[in-house]
């Protein structure tokens, strides 16, 4: 029988190590089941023991009352899988589903049909993908060993989750102790920290639609209502909008949507396939829904989360910040790239090393809790080892003029080395750094917000910074009044090295993130040292 539903279908989805720390009461929408959803497809099962549908493609179900069916039959000696959602209050295949409240799909066969039929329903994200089968060939009273299997098989997969909350809870409270130890004045976020685990999303970030990571193949598109434009840049125009939570539902969820005009294609295309590797999820990097091909307004769409404080720039232009908040900014940022340009996941897992290629304060976002994310990443390069000179020369001179370290400025970059694009993001990133700092109180005389090199002209290119950059090595002023602040001084002396005009001397991204741990102990100490000596004065009085 042929099921014709609307999906959005996602790529295979990862298991996320998460924990909520959740500092204030918030009220949670509830999602829609991830299942498989193939349809019918043939398949090698044989109906016996524990069976892999095979089937590669995640969907959210239509609506939240839905969970995850399989179905297995043969028909004319055929063995055929069936994959789908399914709202367990209609009939399915003339039957009512009974056990749809399961952690695991457990065949059980149906009697009164004309052909051999399994059917299991359960409740857990993707719980349809594994089938396991009872052994109905044993004797009365008996158990064969491959019927034992299958149940060792079930009790293990429904002690799963328990053990993983328990690693997770246990991580949780690792990261609180050792936050809690050395006051990181780290922001508090919703995951876990980024240095036990580098796939992060928390509550923040989380949407409807979150896991997409692909392109909706869907004939019918998103139902997202444009509400006004947010930003613009030289290939596209981002908008606030809302994302319809379900059909009969009239919630919206907030969500950025970047629109791209069809010629385009290459900018949006490399942004697309960017945000498709999911092991780029992180929580200082902007959260990816989806993409979209909208042929009847001849667009290209990107379906991101949406910040409402807006980006960098922005805000370090209307907001002097705290020695708090610039850690919590600076801090964010650094892990955000030193993300990037991992070659592994803090959990252990390959993932391809990413250079950003236009770091600056615009093409950085400010999240609720004043921690930072990255986005724009239409200018981004995978750094695929296997990749020849003439293909990363291929790549170009990109970036903007004012944050362009100095041999990308002179072209005179080191193609046979990856790591010297992953260089050139840090010199960027250290100018970003710079930015936040020179609008920070602790400095003590705030001045009005510039941007690096603000004594130049306002739209600098590429010939006009060579001159200042190059030949006379300069950089954004750090005066004398900074140093009067033992963090800022600590801070200052970090970027420096970041922008040093070696590339092999600068300092890398990961680097940084102990930076700010190391200067936090060293602002405790230098706390507790100030609480000792003037309770010492006291005491004499």
């Amino acid at each position: 029988m042929e099921r014709v539903m609307e999906r959005v279908a996602f790529g295979s989805v990862l298991l996320v190590c998460l924990v909520s720390v959740r500092t204030s009461e918030t009220k949670v929408f509830r999602l829609p089941q991830l299942c498989k959803f193939c349809d019918v497809e043939s398949t090698a099962c044989n109906a016996t023991g524990v069976c892999e549908s095979s089937c590669n493609i995640t969907s959210i179900c239509e609506n939240p009352d839905e969970v995850c069916v399989s179905a297995w039959r043969r028909s004319e000696g055929n063995a055929i899988i069936e994959t789908v959602c399914h709202n367990p209050a209609l009939p399915f295949y003339g039957q009512y589903l009974t056990d749809y409240n399961n952690t695991v799909c457990q065949m059980k066969q149906v009697e009164d049909m004309k052909e051999e039929f399994y059917i299991c329903s359960c409740n857990e994200e993707e719980c349809n993908d594994r089938l396991f089968f009872t052994d109905v060939s044993s004797p009365p009273g008996t158990e064969s060993p491959l019927s034992k299997r299958s149940l060792r098989s079930v009790l293990l997969v429904s002690l799963f989750p328990v053990l993983i909350a328990v690693v997770v809870l246990l991580s949780a409270f690792y990261c609180f102790h050792m936050f809690h130890q050395h006051n990181l004045k780290a922001p508090k976020t919703k995951g876990i920290d980024s240095e036990t685990c580098a796939i992060i999303v928390s509550d923040d970030d989380r949407s409807d639609s979150s896991s997409a990571n692909s392109l909706n193949h869907n004939t019918e598109l998103l139902p997202i209502q444009l509400d006004a434009i947010v930003g613009k840049g030289r290939f596209a125009e981002v908008y606030r909008a809302k994302l319809k939570q379900g059909a009969k539902d009239e919630s919206f969820q907030k969500v950025a949507v970047k629109i791209f005009p069809y010629e385009e294609y290459a900018s949006w295309k490399t942004e697309w396939e960017i945000f498709s590797d999911t092991e780029l999820r992180h929580e200082n990097v902007l959260q990816f829904l989806t993409a979209e091909d909208r042929k009847a307004e001849q667009c290209y769409w990107l379906i991101t989360a949406y910040h409402e404080r807006g980006n960098l720039q922005e805000f370090l232009t209307q907001h002097v910040i705290g020695w708090d908040e610039l850690c919590r900014m600076g801090g964010s940022l650094a892990r955000g790239v030193a993300h990037l340009h991992a070659d592994r996941t803090l959990c252990g897992r390959s993932k391809a090393p990413i250079a950003h290629r236009d770091l600056k304060s615009a093409n950085v976002l400010v999240k609720a809790d004043l921690s930072c994310c990255l986005c724009d990443f239409g200018l981004s390069l995978r750094l695929d080892n296997s990749m020849s000179p003439e293909e990363l020369a291929n790549s170009g001179q990109v970036g903007t003029a004012r944050y362009m370290a100095p041999e990308v400025l002179e072209s005179r970059m080191d193609l046979e080395n990856i790591e010297s694009f992953k260089q050139a993001d840090v010199y960027s990133m250290a100018l970003v750094l710079w930015e936040i700092t020179s609008r920070c109180s602790a400095i003590g005389d705030v001045r009005e917000y510039k941007p690096p090199f603000g004594k130049l002209k306002d739209h600098l290119c590429v010939e006009s910074m060579k001159d200042d950059v190059i030949r006379d090595e300069l950089r954004p002023e750090i005066p004398a009044s900074w140093t009067n602040h033992t963090g800022v001084q600590l801070l200052c002396s970090s970027i420096e090295e970041c922008w040093d005009h070696d590339p092999e001397a600068r300092l890398t991204a990961q680097c940084i993130v102990e930076r700010f741990s190391e200067i936090s102990s060293t602002m405790i100490s230098v706390s507790s040292d100030d609480k000792s000596a003037q309770d010492s004065g006291n005491y004499e009085k």
